[in-house]
């Protein structure tokens, strides 16, 4: 009856958010801006949810990068988040970052961002060497190129990278619908963005209160 150490719960990782700026987003062709925003709101709203300690992280957002995606900043506004930014593509390698990341004790990292092949490679595997088990969501990262993103994503794996998507990320953290503490929220968050299947649960909603 008990789960296995390797699915994810509220309390068991933290979630780093990378770089989700627009000058990181213009560029990115591997998967279409609007889906991956849609599945930036859904990781971003889980971890409020379940109350994840989250990470959220810039690249020269003054200078070059720019403002976050509104996702980010709707449940993370900057005003009360302190992003950390930075000037290194390697989050691992800015201390500002590294100390806040480590800060959390968490042993499982979960990363997301832009672009994969760089920004979410380097810490990845750098996280791995000092004995993290590191967790990507594959859908909330984009690249350059389906080449590049692919190609970053095989290379972590093969490394012992664990990927998962969006929705079984809050979908693992939920586990239970019995879990009415958080039912309301995730089934919400699920209308808002999650597609068909947030028109299923709509439609459940709806007929079942006939």
């Amino acid at each position: 009856m008990k789960p296995s150490p390797n699915l994810l719960a509220p309390d068991n990782h933290a979630l780093v958010l990378i770089d989700f700026e627009g000058q990181m987003g213009f560029a990115t062709q591997s998967i279409s801006l609007s889906e991956l925003r849609t599945n930036t709101a859904i990781v971003a709203g889980a971890s409020k949810i379940f109350n994840v300690p989250t990470v959220v992280t810039t690249v020269a957002e003054q200078s070059f990068s720019g403002p976050v995606f509104p996702e980010i900043e709707e449940y993370y506004p900057q005003a009360t988040s302190n992003y950390i930014d930075r000037t290194s593509m390697n989050t691992w390698e800015d201390e500002a970052a590294y100390l806040a990341i480590t800060g959390k004790n968490k042993k499982k990292l979960v990363l997301a961002g832009l672009w994969t092949a760089v920004c979410i490679v380097g810490p990845a595997l750098s996280a791995m060497e000092e004995g993290y088990i590191v967790y990507v969501i594959t859908d909330a990262c984009g690249d350059v190129s389906p080449e590049a993103h692919e190609r970053a994503i095989q290379r972590m794996v093969h490394a012992g990278v664990k990927p998962i998507t969006s929705i079984q990320y809050l979908l693992e953290l939920q586990r239970d619908w019995a879990r009415q503490e958080t039912y309301q929220a995730v089934t919400s968050l699920m209308k808002k963005h999650g597609g068909a299947y947030g028109i299923g649960i709509q439609y459940a909603h709806t007929m079942l209160a006939h």
